[in-house]
């Protein structure tokens, strides 16, 4: 094996190593060219002059940390050209007086330069990852290669008062990793139960800063909606070979740091969500891309809460998911007009409390793997919630008092019992008892002003 052989079998080695691993799956090993970036030459020129330019005076150093690129075989490349063009030029060193600590700064016919390449985009980050290795990537990843058992399943709701034939049905829908369609009665646990699922979702998924398709850029990591994870430096697994010159041949094997490793995605949205949102949303002033809800949730779960309460129609905003739903894969069209193929590698959830048949056809229907009613609690149910809840607001809990409840205020009045009543029952009872000045209890003056101040009168 040749030396250069020896190199990319020590960097495929540490990047498959414990740090730098998310979930199974391998962090792609630095690159140690231009080429193995997967960019052009002529945009990794145009990205490194951009941050020199929005950073006034920069190390060699400094431009790994903001690109996430090697400096020595991709970044050296680059700042070479730029010198040789007079793009750049060098001002100094801070620091040391190897190539890193050189300090660059923007020379007048790079100013001229850059106006040109801003015209184009303004974006001045991390290096993205060519869309190809980023649809690989979510292949290799697939929310669909987790298995969930039911010993998982009671775990991720022992918190909860969940009775045994609905998490019987929770399992297999999370086994799915397609699509679920949770309805019934507002306050019982909808959102929880999808907040539930997506726990069950573990590991750890490799996500990109940004994706490049035809020199456009579209930024994907999102820390709203991505959780990092935070990985230990990967030890260099042999000393790197030294020139005369002092200037190491092969970099130390390290991860590529243009990819994050984050928990599975959870991206949650309510009334709020637009169509626009589930497009690729173009900025016309830094001209660059938003990556939609659904490609951040690629490797995770999605979740429409409160579906049918949006500004736009529920059919549109059905209509917008029968490819992907069918497919698996979605397509999104660039501002060009030229259409890109990518994962929709998602286990999305519907939650609605209005009435499905208000709402969708069989059509849709069909197309979802798995429908589970959310019913009211029973009065055991709601008694074991209420077991839980005044415990954990130290209320000291009382039968009698929960007695009372039910069937003198709820049944006298017809009101259905709520999953969510108990908790905020509770609430009212320390709002009603600090106001007093009294310790706070399930007494039946107390339970009555909470009732009252939480309920609107039914006609």
């Amino acid at each position: 094996m040749s030396f250069f052989s020896h190199q990319f079998a020590d960097r495929q080695r540490a990047a498959a190593s414990p740090a730098g691993a998310a979930g199974g799956v391998a962090i792609p090993p630095e690159p140690a060219s231009v080429e193995e970036t997967g960019l052009s030459m002529g945009f990794l020129n145009d990205l490194v002059l951009k941050v020199v330019y929005f950073h006034g005076n920069i190390t060699g150093q400094q431009i790994a940390e903001v690109t996430k690129l090697p400096f020595f075989g991709v970044l050296d490349k680059v700042l070479e050209f730029l010198k040789l063009e007079e793009y750049v030029d060098i001002v100094g060193a801070q620091g040391g007086f190897n190539e890193r600590a050189f300090q660059y700064v923007i020379a007048t016919k790079g100013r001229l330069k850059v106006h040109e390449v801003l015209d184009r985009s303004q974006y001045a980050g991390p290096a993205p990852v060519p869309l190809d290795q980023y649809i690989a990537m979510v292949h290799r990843q697939s929310v669909g290669d987790m298995v969930v058992d039911a010993k998982t399943v009671r775990q991720a709701f022992a918190h909860l008062v969940v009775s045994d034939r609905m998490l019987d049905r929770i399992g297999p829908a999370a086994n799915s990793a397609r699509s679920l369609f949770l309805y019934g009665p507002p306050g019982n646990g909808k959102t929880t139960i999808a907040e539930g699922i997506a726990n069950m979702l573990g590991g750890n998924v490799l996500i990109p800063y940004a994706v490049e398709v035809d020199g456009q850029i579209i930024k994907l990591f999102d820390p709203l909606n991505h959780q990092v994870v935070e990985q230990p430096a990967a030890a260099p697994t042999h000393e790197p070979a030294v020139s005369f010159e002092g200037r190491p041949i092969v970099d130390s094997p390290l991860p590529d740091r243009r990819w994050l490793v984050c928990k599975r995605p959870r991206v949650m949205v309510g009334g709020e969500l637009i169509l626009e949102q589930l497009e690729l949303i173009f900025d016309p002033i830094a001209k660059v891309y938003e990556a939609p809800y659904q490609m951040k949730a690629n490797g995770g779960l999605f979740l429409i809460d409160d579906f049918g309460r949006q500004k736009c129609r529920p059919q549109d905003l059905l209509n917008r998911w029968i490819v992907p739903l069918e497919k698996k894969v979605d397509f999104l069209a660039l501002q060009t007009g030229k259409k890109i193929q990518v994962p929709f590698d998602v286990l999305i959830v519907f939650s609605t409390n209005l009435s499905p048949q208000d709402l969708v056809d069989d059509a849709f229907l069909r197309r979802i793997r798995h429908k589970i009613e959310v019913p009211n609690p029973t009065p055991e149910e709601f008694r074991a919630i209420f077991q839980r809840v005044a415990k954990a607001k130290n209320i000291p809990y009382s039968d009698e008092g929960l007695r009372y409840l039910i069937l003198e205020r709820y049944k006298r009045d017809g009101r259905d019992l709520r999953s969510c009543h108990p908790r905020d029952l509770c609430d009212q009872i320390l709002d009603e008892a600090k106001y007093r000045g009294i310790p706070p209890s399930m007494s039946r003056e107390l339970l009555d002003r909470a009732y009252d101040a939480y309920f609107v009168k039914l006609s």
